[in-house]
Order: C-alpha cells, then structure tokens, then sequence
C-alpha cells in the first residue's frame, strides 16, 4: 500500500447545509488525517482551470455558478491509497447513482451540487494540491 495525499473540497452546497463535520467524519473514521485545511472563494479563472475537461459540456455554465456561490473548504487529505479510498468514501459522481453509505449517496441532491470533490488520480492530487494550496 502507499501514503498518498490528494485534495478534497468541499463544495458550496455541503457549507450551505452545515455538513462539514459528517464528512470530515467519514474521512477521519476511515483513517485518513486532514494534514491542510482552508476555505477559499474560487475565481471563475481557477475554475476553468479545474474543469477544463468540462469547460465545453452544457453542464459548464451552472457549474461555474453553483461553484462561486459560495466558499469552499479545501483539504490535504493523506493516508494509505488516499486517492482511491477518498473516491470510494465520495461515492458516485452522479448522485442518482450513488450507493446509501457513501457521502454523496446520503447526501447529494443533484450531480452538480454532490457536495465533495476529490482528485481522480495520484497525479491530478499533486496537481490541484499546488493549484489550491500553492
């Protein structure tokens, strides 16, 4: 098994409904340490560049708003396989499809809110750690 980091954030929706302590929860009762925290407001410029393989989807647009709607809570998450057991813990990208258990299978309401975000590889962790940790 390897350490890992990758980052987490938590989106607008999961601030706006007092979330945050459940799902830092789940990530810490997995075994996982929150080495960095912050919260942000991301620029639509810091946006485009996080969803740029996106940016040209229908979807782009009310992404682009729901996330500047509001802060964001940045995590380095580190631990064993963090990058995968992170995406395991999230659950579904699509909320429909997201398994009871998971963050966004209890929690999300639609595949754009899903409350949490998390690298999808080791290589985009170490990426978007620089992008909002510098």
């Amino acid at each position: 098994m390897a350490l890992e980091k990758t980052c987490v954030l938590l989106k607008p929706d999961c601030i706006k409904r007092g979330l945050i302590g459940e799902v830092i929860s789940r990530i810490e009762r997995k075994g996982y340490r929150i080495t960095e925290a912050k919260t942000l407001r991301l620029s639509e410029d810091v946006l485009r560049e996080h969803y740029a393989h996106v940016e040209q989807l229908p979807v782009f647009p009310s992404l682009l708003s729901y996330m500047t709607s509001g802060p964001v809570l940045a995590m380095i998450v580190e631990g064993e396989n963090a990058v995968k057991g992170v995406r395991i813990l999230m659950g579904a990208t699509k909320f429909e499809d997201g398994a009871a258990g998971t963050i966004r299978g209890d929690f999300a309401f639609s595949t754009t809110e899903n409350i949490i975000h998390g690298s999808d590889s080791p290589e985009n962790a170490e990426i978007e750690i620089r992008r909002f940790f510098g």
